[in-house]
């Protein structure tokens, strides 16, 4: 019996749809630690403000929030807010320190969802969106539920 893709989600940031254009997307692996493994399978993250850092040819994940289980950090000191290594390959790593050095894209963080055992962050370069760009995104987004809501209504 097959999972659906839904089973393998973690956690999607809504906001970065709203806050940005997405321009292209990178799978990434992630180093944790046991009790983040943990309460990652619980579903205990938040992504809202994340993003990536990249330095000495190293990317790191900033921002994301992983709330400690009770029952299984009882014996280590968590930091929920700890800078998570990103694993990339060089030609990723370079394609993203050209775009955010000298494109002016930002590198966020998407999803992060499960890929067989392992843990995978989707990040991508952006570009950010201005005030009356998020009210067109919104106009259009209620428009297509009026749309669905019509076409809904004439089948009956």
């Amino acid at each position: 019996m097959k999972k659906r893709a839904s089973d393998t989600t973690i956690v999607v940031n809504r906001k970065a749809t709203h806050d940005y254009y997405i321009e292209e997307d990178f799978e990434a692996g992630l180093c944790l630690q046991g009790w983040e493994v943990k309460s990652l399978r619980a579903k205990k993250a938040q992504l809202t403000d994340s993003y990536v850092l990249i330095k000495n040819g190293e990317a790191f994940l900033l921002g994301c929030h992983i709330t400690p289980l009770q029952t299984a950090s009882s014996h280590v000191v968590a930091d929920p807010d700890r800078t998570r290594k990103l694993l990339l390959n060089k030609k990723e790593l370079s394609k993203l320190f050209g775009a955010t050095q000298q494109k002016g894209y930002t590198c966020i963080c998407t999803h992060l969802y499960w890929r067989a055992h392992l843990v995978k962050c989707r990040i991508a370069l952006a570009k950010g969106k201005k005030d009356h760009d998020k009210r067109a995104s919104i106009k259009d987004r209620e428009w297509n539920i009026d749309k669905q809501r019509i076409v809904r209504q004439a089948n009956r």
